[in-house]
């Protein structure tokens, strides 16, 4: 039976699918339901299914704030009038590590894409096709999966309708088709796992269990990170429209259906921290239960290296008094949007009677919760945006410039300080998720954990980019001297798929006997090819001269000759003669 109808929503029609597993309830998101599962899954591997999944009605899945979870009492709120009430927040006591040097951009992927994670995937994909086939072997190397991510890299950046297209005859990308074939790829996608499924039945039904090695690795390495002092919480989606019990629907996203991943990053992105929502989140041990959602920021705030020398914000998604006390006791100053039925007891003027008041107006008021004296500022711009904090209050004030659209110039705006710290922590998982739509790897799957683990090669590029970012403020690099994303990705790609490899004995296109396509090709050569990174000039693997049909000028820095021969594996044309061996010196 299709329950589509009942949801509200037609039925989806998708090659991608997950467990079969009993529905989740979010309770994180307003309007968050879980969709509900099929009787059978098509995923290829052999998953788990509960004998008797819990339904709930479209009612009840709604999301239920952290405030309303626990029992609700009346609490005495105070105004705050006096100007010498300043609550000043803690100054960072902390520093970021300075860089020695910029690394070539493969070195910061392979920080988390190591060679143990590398070695485990390999292995767990081989076992998993001798599983499924006996008589075949998938020989998987790790050198052979780093090629897999570089090409998959290159299709993210360089998009094709279908993915065949690739290596046909009239549309063929050298950058995929020259490293591997496409029958190596599609069988590498079809066998690639992470992890043993003989070991399913004793791992207590976790939902995450395929993936489980991924992520306890990135975790790790993550959390390792040397943090900024403002540090953000928020919400991640990964695009997804099949049927699942772990999927998602969030209206008021740009992806509305989906996976969820709740990240704990700073301002710029920086990711050091996630948890994967599987259904309601319990405390963790040692820590207050205050409702989903709160449960989540505890959990996730547990990751941050020193509490007291950095400050934590999140939206009003998560806010309650039980948090910001919870994060007070904690010793964390926490900062975050609230609406105005998330603060009990406390009513502040509605949005016309400020309007009438005049732009730049605000109302402090404050309240000793659990033994935490917590603050809420309503300030009213264009709109009311209501803050709290646990820390810093509305004085001192300062004023914002904005646009008057009666007076059709700038005015100055009285800005309160909670207001002013509230602006520095926009960012955060909003630049990450800008980050990583920008070329998001959308190779096609009906296994789950694919999805998971091309997101996670998403997380890490952006990661890494930005931990390379962070080196160059170190050392001053001019911004026209740094690589943006894009070029940091594509030589990331550039270095997975040729590093340490031979490339792939691929058949190659027959040469055209059409006489005039030749000439054209002469013509109109184009640009001069990319030379390769210098992780790729110097690992004195699969760098062998030969002798070209045409003559070339010397890619050699120092060298202004012309030669006929090439690197088989860099693609370049190298002096090499008794008077100048740019060979060599070219692949020092």
């Amino acid at each position: 039976m299709d329950t589509s109808p009942f949801y509200g929503v037609p039925p989806i029609e998708s090659d991608d699918s997950c467990l079969s597993d009993s529905d989740s309830v979010s309770d994180s998101d307003e309007h968050n339901r879980a969709t509900p599962s099929d009787d059978s899954s098509a995923d290829e591997d052999p998953d788990w299914t509960d004998d008797a999944p819990a339904r709930t009605s479209a009612a009840t899945t709604r999301r239920v704030s952290a405030a309303a979870s626990t029992k609700w009492q009346e609490v005495g709120w105070d105004s705050v009038q006096q100007q010498t009430s300043a609550k000043h927040y803690p100054v960072w006591q902390g520093t970021l590590p300075d860089a020695d040097e910029i690394r070539e951009p493969v070195q910061y992927f392979r920080d988390f894409f190591d060679a143990e994670l590398l070695e485990t995937i390999s292995q767990q994909s081989n076992l998993y096709c001798a599983q499924e086939n006996p008589n075949s072997a998938l020989k998987l190397d790790p050198s052979e999966l780093e090629q897999f991510i570089g090409t998959v890299m290159y299709v993210s950046v360089i998009h094709l309708p279908r993915l065949r297209m690739y290596w046909s005859t009239d549309c063929r990308i050298r950058q995929v088709a020259d490293v591997i074939s496409r029958d190596r790829f599609d069988e590498i996608t079809k066998f690639l796992h992470f992890n043993d499924n003989n070991n399913m039945a004793a791992s207590n039904r976790d939902k995450l269990f395929k993936i489980r090695p991924i992520v306890d690795s990135l975790l790790q390495k993550f959390q390792a990170i040397p943090q900024d002092q403002m540090l953000f919480i928020g919400e991640q989606i990964v695009p997804f429209k099949g049927r699942s019990s772990l999927k998602q629907y969030m209206p008021k996203k740009p992806h509305r259906w989906g996976y969820k991943i709740y990240v704990l990053c700073d301002t710029k992105g920086l990711v050091h921290s996630f948890d994967i929502f599987t259904g309601k989140t319990a405390a963790e041990h040692g820590e207050p239960d205050i409702g989903p959602t709160g449960n989540i920021v505890l959990k996730l705030a547990q990751a941050i290296q020193r509490a007291d020398d950095h400050l934590l914000y999140f939206d009003y998604c998560f806010s309650s008094l039980d948090l910001f006390a919870a994060l007070a006791n904690k010793g964390l100053p926490a900062l975050g949007t609230v609406q105005q039925n998330q603060l009990q007891g406390c009513c502040f003027s509605t949005d016309s009677d400020m309007k009438k008041k005049g732009r730049g107006t605000f109302e402090e008021k404050k309240v000793v919760f659990d033994g935490a004296e917590l603050r809420a500022v309503k300030w009213f711009d264009s709109k009311g945006v209501i803050v709290a904090s646990n820390f810093p209050g509305a004085h001192s004030v300062s004023r914002v410039k904005r646009w008057d659209k009666q007076l059709k110039h700038n005015v100055f705006v009285t800005c309160p300080s909670i207001i002013s710290l509230y602006h520095k922590f926009l960012g955060g998982v909003y630049a990450l998720n800008a980050q990583i739509a920008s070329c998001r790897i959308q190779v096609r799957s009906k296994k789950y954990y694919h999805r998971f683990f091309f997101h996670f090669v998403d997380m890490v590029v952006v990661n890494s980019w930005l931990l390379y970012q962070r080196d160059c403020d170190s050392l001053d690099v001019p911004k026209k001297e740094r690589k943006d994303l894009l070029a940091f990705r594509t030589s990331v790609a550039q270095a997975l798929c040729m590093q340490f490899n031979e490339i792939s004995s691929v058949k190659r296109e027959a040469p055209s006997p059409d006489v005039e396509r030749e000439l054209q090709k002469k013509r109109f050569r184009g640009p001069s090819r990319a030379l390769p990174t210098m992780e790729v000039r110097s690992d004195a693997v699969g760098h062998w001269p030969m002798t070209d049909s045409e003559r070339q000028r010397c890619k050699f820095n120092k060298c202004k000759g012309q030669s006929v021969y090439k690197c088989s594996k860099c693609g370049v044309h190298l002096c090499l003669n008794k008077k100048n061996n740019c060979f060599i010196e070219f692949h020092k």
